[in-house]
């Protein structure tokens, strides 16, 4: 039965999920779409960006809902409210919690301990790109990414950001979550060059619809850095 209902989810969504071994069990990764993605540990589950585009279908409920930003591709309220359970914990940057019912607000440079998970708080914004000359599509400290501590690994979901200095000086990481799309983010050249600053032991383009995925890979050989590639579309 438990295998039927597997392959069952794995048909419902994008991509069958990764494991990543861990202090006290392994750390389930299940890409969804685009900038959406599901982890679980120790039998508690994380949303980052719940939206209407990306199917859940057989995914348990979320124990913590992450939001990253106020965009409708990382921020929309009614899929929220349909994810979450009595007992889930939503938590957002500032500009983003006040459009969600009780939500904790976390700042760029906050952590807080979130039903039993480490959650800490830092910048992604843009550099030069945004809609008009003198206007960025993410202003630094309205969105946040996260980096969440589970079993002994540090996770970093980048949320939308260039190759900013925040993210280049991050240590310690073991599996990283870096977009790539133009305008709005970076394109694999400038992603690539980021991750080889930090160097995360595992790393997942994601958030990268339209982009050549090779470009970034190869970037990258020879870096040490597993790079894994995943289908968030659906293709």
């Amino acid at each position: 039965m438990k295998i039927i209902l597997m392959a069952l989810v794995s048909a419902a969504l994008a991509v069958a999920p990764d494991t990543i071994p861990a202090t006290g069990g392994n750390i389930t990764i299940q890409p969804i779409n685009h900038a959406t993605l599901e982890l679980t540990y120790g039998g508690k589950v994380v949303d980052l960006d719940p939206v209407a585009q990306a199917s859940f279908e057989g995914l348990a409920p979320p124990d913590v809902i992450l939001i990253t930003d106020i965009h409708p591709d990382h921020l929309d309220p009614a899929t929220v409210a349909t994810r979450k359970k009595d007992t889930t914990k939503i938590v957002a940057p500032p500009a983003a919690a006040s459009k969600l019912q009780n939500a904790i607000a976390i700042k760029n440079g906050e952590t807080k301990d979130v039903d039993g998970i480490s959650i800490e708080a830092v910048p992604m914004y843009n550099l030069q790109r945004g809609p008009s000359p003198g206007q960025l599509f993410h202003d630094k400290g309205r969105g946040n990414g996260y980096v969440l501590s589970l079993g002994g690994k540090r996770i970093y979901i980048a949320g939308d950001t260039e190759c900013i200095p925040e993210m280049k000086a991050l240590k310690n990481i073991d599996v990283a979550f870096v977009p790539m799309n133009l305008p709005y983010t970076m394109p694999p050249s400038e992603a690539a060059e980021c991750v080889k600053a930090f160097k995360p032991k595992i790393v997942y383009p994601y958030h990268y619809r339209g982009q050549n995925l090779d470009e970034f890979a190869g970037a990258l050989k020879g870096s040490g850095v597993d790079v894994r590639i995943r289908d968030w579309y659906g293709k």
